[in-house]
């Protein structure tokens, strides 16, 4: 663990403007609250997605297309996780966005150690460590961030007034005081709650929390990560919500049926519902305070690649759903992958916000999707704002597969390309890597978006990492557009026959390649990136770009390569600026910038959101592959733009400890004031 910070140059006014100075910093002070009085609903970054809503906006813009390329190094923190004694040290990644409240600055390791920093200085404050099983054999290894909360009641007062909450690789919600990161003992048992509750667990590491929970006053909602494609029976993924204050459980819902009484009985075969299981809710949850709604996205079914097994739409997989947030009542829902085959979990957090419809402001929600599309619903009611089209798709050729003969197309526009990959599309370095291309990509099955696994391969475009995962989208209510980090890598997915897995997984021809067995189906899976003999992808770049849809006059406004090849390629290829796959997402601000880490190539970059044009990057020490966030601290308010950069265990992106916090030098600073 070490702290970094950055050489300060020294701050010099002159005497005949320094009582102006000192009333203006009085003024700012009543007008913007400084740091040690920021609650969450008033924090300039209160809640992972920024606010409640999601929208990773900032109002801030002291930082601003013209000064963004002074910004320097400010101070960097070391959390001194690097995996020793973890299992599955390879798989850690570093996903988690600080959160600012109460003075304090929120991170957290992908082993749940919580961490409160000093947001000015970026000194720790206080280290709590909840001492997850470092020996158990995880299905992930990230955690995406904290929640905080404050007691409404004035009459409270002492320890765990503010409380941090959590959850855990183990499958446990943590409450931690948010002053001292002391456990909370009067919530739950000694400060925790055992998620494991009520929950057949099948496989242990299995059932674990990666993304923070959501909050409605009193009430602390969370979902679960499920390891994928390993059975047919997996864990439910149940949804809950728990008294903020004792831990008590308040309401359950289920998306998967087990009783002819559940909404989407009639969707389902309900015997085999009942011997399925996922349909989770991985991803952040949003919260509409005013309606009493928690939007929440799910995931498949299990398992991912064949749904033999589980006949029908399989409804309230792969869905958006509005909650109760009080009882955990369905309000409504909508469905946007049918009879999911292809690992399209909804992985992206719903932004929520009014969007203008014929000069009307409607209260919206917009979700992103796996698939490259985004859908935008009235949020009390979830009807359509823009319309769905229902389209047929192939059909499995796969025994005992009935695919769905239609899913629903959005008509707002597709940020990935929908139409079949053909070999004429091969791309390569040289004549001899693009025919070896060529011919893979000839002797695959692929008809477009949702054309089904097979046995003798399929081409996946987009594929099951995005489109747009968990990374999410701004949207800049003011502009009426949402801006994207989407992945354009196709993969390839092969169904086998489970008895010759072990051969296949251990024989060295698949070196880039996953293996699941889906015990209890007929087929296990094999999948992997469509690469070429030299590496690289079998399609011609951008394989990952920044995008922004304009909202109000459907179009896309702009979209740019985002990554470069830098230290990807082999020696004798230059530098290109290809655009690359990514994991993370962009945020934007009111100084007229969308920042974005995410790519694979370890650099923070800041672009004009008007234009899309790069105005400033800086190279990180380790993968940046978290979103972003910015506030302001100290008396002059300086504004901060923070990342957490570790790396990313599955990307292969370099690996580190840091969070690392940048701010235009302080002479810069104070013209800006």
């Amino acid at each position: 663990m070490m702290l970094t910070p950055a050489p300060r140059a020294p701050r010099r006014v002159d005497a005949g403007r320094s009582a102006a100075v000192v009333l203006l910093a009085l003024l700012l002070g009543a007008l913007a609250p400084a740091a040690h009085a920021q609650a969450p609903a008033v924090s300039d970054w209160g809640y992972y997605g920024g606010d409640a809503f999601g929208r990773r906006f900032s109002s801030l813009d002291q930082i601003n297309r013209g000064n963004v390329g002074k910004l320097t190094l400010a101070w960097s923190y070391r959390t001194g996780e690097l995996g020793a004694g973890f299992a599955r040290a390879s798989r850690l990644t570093f996903e988690s966005t600080p959160v600012l409240a109460f003075g304090l600055l929120y991170v957290e390791t992908a082993t749940n150690i919580v961490i409160a920093l000093d947001p000015e200085s970026g000194r720790e404050r206080w280290r709590f460590d909840p001492h997850v099983d470092r020996g158990r054999h995880y299905s992930e290894a990230t955690s995406r961030g904290v929640s905080v909360w404050e007691s409404s009641d004035p009459a409270r007062t002492g320890p765990c007034r503010r409380r941090v909450f959590t959850g855990t690789l183990d499958a446990r919600l943590l409450a931690l005081d948010a002053d001292s990161g002391r456990p909370c003992v009067d919530f739950g048992a000694g400060g925790e709650v055992d998620l494991t509750r009520g929950i057949h667990v099948r496989d242990a590491g299995a059932y674990l929390v990666t993304s923070p929970p959501a909050i409605y006053r009193n009430v602390v909602i969370v979902g679960s990560a499920i390891g994928d494609n390993r059975a047919v029976d997996l864990e439910r993924g149940v949804i809950r919500a728990y008294d903020a204050l004792s831990g008590l459980q308040l309401w359950s819902f289920d998306p998967l049926p087990d009783a002819a009484e559940h909404p989407a009985a009639a969707e389902w075969d309900l015997a085999q519902a009942r011997g399925t299981g996922a349909g989770n809710a991985w991803g952040v949850m949003s919260v509409d305070a005013e309606h009493a709604l928690v939007l929440v996205p799910t995931g498949s079914a299990s398992p991912d690649f064949y749904g033999g097994l589980r006949a029908g739409s399989n409804r309230f997989a792969d869905s958006l759903l509005a909650l109760d947030a009080r009882n955990g009542r369905l309000v409504w829902q909508q469905q946007l992958v049918h009879h999911d085959l292809w690992d399209y979990d909804l992985a992206a957090q719903p932004v929520l916000g009014d969007l203008d419809v014929q000069g009307v402001p409607v209260p919206a929600v917009i979700q992103a999707t796996k698939t490259g599309m985004l859908y935008a619903f009235e949020r009390t009611r979830g009807a359509t704002l823009f319309p769905i089209v229902e389209k047929p798709v192939p059909a499995s050729r796969v025994p005992g597969e009935h695919a769905a003969p239609t899913q629903p197309f959005s008509t707002l526009p597709a940020l990935t390309p929908q139409s079949p990959v053909r070999p004429e599309d091969a791309w390569g370095l040289t004549f001899w890597d693009r025919a070896k291309c060529s011919s893979l990509i000839a002797s695959l099955r692929n008809e477009g978006l949702f054309t089904p696994p097979d046995t003798a391969g399929t081409l996946l475009s987009p594929s099951y990492i995005g489109g747009v995962n968990w990374g999410g989208l701004v949207f800049d209510e003011q502009r009426g557009r949402v801006i994207a980090a989407v992945n354009r890598l196709p993969m390839v997915a092969t169904l086998m026959r489970p008895q010759t897995l072990d051969s296949e997984a251990h024989s060295g021809n698949y070196p880039h390649s996953e293996f699941a067995r889906q015990a209890g189906a007929p087929y296990a899976v094999r999948r992997e990136p469509l690469l070429s003999p030299l590496g690289l992808p079998c399609t011609a770049p951008p394989w990952g770009t920044l995008v922004s849809v304009d909202l109000r006059h459907n179009r896309i406004a702009w979209q740019v390569p985002l990554g470069s090849t830098a230290g990807l390629t082999p020696w004798f290829v230059p530098v290109r600026d290809f655009g690359m796959p990514n994991m993370g997402g962009p945020i934007a601000t009111a100084g007229d910038l969308v920042f974005v880490g995410a790519a694979m190539d370890s650099y923070l970059r800041a672009f004009d959101i008007e234009t899309g044009r790069e105005l400033w990057k800086y190279r990180l020490p380790a993968g940046g592959q978290a979103t972003p966030m910015t506030y302001r601290a100290g008396s002059s308010h300086r504004q901060y733009l923070v990342i957490s950069a570790g790396g990313h265990g599955p990307l292969g992106t370099p690996r580190g400890d840091y969070v690392l916090a940048f701010a235009l030098p302080p002479a810069v600073t104070a013209a800006r004031q």
